[in-house]
């Protein structure tokens, strides 16, 4: 499982890249790997607003359907439009393809993510726990 130094994490799995005012957002390795093949993504619609903790986007796999929140409240600035024709990709570089971009009007909830460290830690808890 890999869990890159550079990123933030939230519990609910979203890795998160910070460029400025903007939040790139998508699921870790450990995420993809517990979805199995990933076949279809639900995006959410540019310039919508949503609240930190928000519902934003859908990733359904050929096992379960999985929804996606926002670690940060804000405006979706972009969605990745390879992921439209090739949802597959979050299976093979979870973490170059990034579901949706965010700008962020408040980056307090930056905060409650995690390093690579902890979300390791958190991950290797919830695997003892099932």
């Amino acid at each position: 499982m890999e869990i890159p130094k550079d990123l933030k994490y939230a519990k609910t799995h979203e890795w998160v890249r910070i460029e400025e005012d903007v939040a790139y957002i998508g699921i870790s390795d450990y995420a993809q790997e517990e979805l199995g093949d990933i076949v279809y993504v639900e995006m959410p619609s540019t310039e919508d607003s949503y609240d930190k903790g928000e519902e934003i986007a859908t990733v359904e796999s050929v096992k379960a359907a999985s929804a996606i929140y926002t670690p940060v409240a804000g405006t979706v600035k972009a969605i990745n439009p390879d992921l439209e024709s090739t949802p597959e990709l979050i299976n093979q570089k979870p973490y170059e393809a990034f579901i949706f971009a965010i700008r962020f009007s408040d980056a307090s909830g930056f905060d409650e993510l995690l390093d690579a460290q902890s979300y390791e830690k958190y991950v290797e808890q919830e695997k003892d726990s099932h």
